[in-house]
């Protein structure tokens, strides 16, 4: 008898082939669908976990147009794609998610703090400045205050901590704004506060929206080195109204699939928005073994209109600590040693290659209640360790 037909599922483009992309491979080989990446080049290290690959220039409207013929859905793995061609995609009749007028709440840091002192959530003190004077008056001697671009930085890169005047007439600021690179920067308050929350949610277009627990996102050099996941002592309401803050963004932006709103924990004021992201995130990839739905799941059903999965713990807290590259360039060198003394360590890398300070993969470790999150800490940060230097 003839062999039957192969089940045939819906087809997903990514547009960026970084690890994000890379993440989405298996979750979308479970489900049946077909995951085709626009990559940057041939050793993009999402290649390998997709069904199909192009590699092409993301800012070029023609290739773009190419990658989406066929594809049921076109989505990212970064939020650097011109918003113009995203609209020319969406008149083509390509479902693009999130839709352009969504994206660019991440893309651009002063439309995003516009929008979000709009709905009455609580900003730092911010304003677009276009001259060093403007800047200088934004301070009004309440000095630090944090200069940013508003488009294109990311871990840290187009931030800078202006400490004087001084300092901003002669130092980099002075030469961020002679470049005239943008209409306008973006001046904030340098906010003190205590530790970093981010709040993840996924939202279909049908308009379901499930978010996960609050989790604090700890920082070194401007980079997320570790997640703890629930957030350690924090307060129930400030979690409630941490996660509904996220929730009434994704909703009013009209956001689909997977968003993170990064959030300040400051002492007597609450939360302040920080940042946004439309995509998978640093911070939700403890969801991958701590969650019964882990985020690049979330992110494929959503971008389709499925049903979302639930996001409660599988144990009762997970720590994500990434693994950062260092001196040694074998990554798997340490395999052994790391799996043998933290058998509980589940290792992720990125198959990329390893530079200083380069972000190659992740462990995550998960325990029965938040009071392990120190214990879970110590292993997770051991298996990391091993793995980045090898023994």
């Amino acid at each position: 008898m003839p062999s039957p037909a192969a089940t045939t599922g819906p087809v997903i483009g990514v547009v960026g082939g970084g690890q994000l992309a890379r993440m989405m491979g298996p979750a979308a080989t479970e489900l049946g669908i077909e995951l085709r990446v626009l990559a940057e080049a041939q050793d993009s290290c999402a290649i390998p976990a997709s069904a199909h690959h192009q590699v092409g220039d993301y800012t070029d409207l023609a290739t773009l147009m190419d990658f989406a013929d066929g594809v049921d859905a076109l989505t990212f793995d970064h939020e650097h794609v011109p918003n113009q061609h995203l609209q020319a995609l969406l008149t083509a009749g390509v479902a693009v998610e999130p839709r352009p007028e969504a994206l660019v709440h991440a893309q651009d840091k002063i439309v995003m703090r516009r929008a979000v002192e709009k709905l009455g959530l609580p900003n730092p003190r911010w304003a677009e400045v276009c001259s060093v004077d403007e800047l200088v008056d934004f301070a009004a001697d309440q000095w630090p205050v944090v200069l940013k671009t508003p488009r294109g930085g990311y871990d840290g890169k187009g931030v800078l901590l202006v400490h004087s005047e001084q300092d901003a007439r002669g130092g980099t600021a002075a030469e961020w704004f002679n470049a005239r690179r943008f209409p306008a920067l973006l001046a904030e308050e340098a906010v003190p506060f205590t530790r970093e929350l981010s709040a993840l949610v996924a939202r279909t277009p049908s308009g379901e929206v499930r978010s996960w627990p609050v989790v604090e996102s700890i920082q070194v050099d401007g980079v997320c080195d570790e997640v703890l996941a629930p957030a350690p002592g924090l307060d129930p309401d400030l979690a409630q109204a941490a996660e509904q803050a996220a929730r009434t963004l994704a909703t009013e932006f009209n956001v689909t699939g997977v968003m993170a709103a990064e959030l300040f924990d400051v002492p007597g004021r609450g939360f302040l928005v920080n940042e946004l992201a439309m995509r998978p995130h640093n911070s939700g990839h403890w969801t991958m073994d701590g969650s019964v739905t882990g985020q690049f799941e979330q992110h494929l059903r959503a971008v389709l209109d499925l049903p979302l999965g639930q996001t409660g713990f599988i144990g009762g807290a997970t720590v994500m600590k990434n693994i950062l590259g260092g001196q040694n360039p074998d990554l798997f060198q340490g395999f052994t040693t790391a799996m043998s003394r933290v058998p509980a360590a589940k290792i992720h890398l990125y198959g990329k290659g390893v530079r200083f300070g380069r972000k190659v993969g992740h462990v995550n470790v998960t325990g029965h209640s938040p009071q392990d999150l120190p214990e879970l800490q110590q292993q997770a940060a051991e298996a990391a360790r091993i793995i980045r230097d090898g023994h």
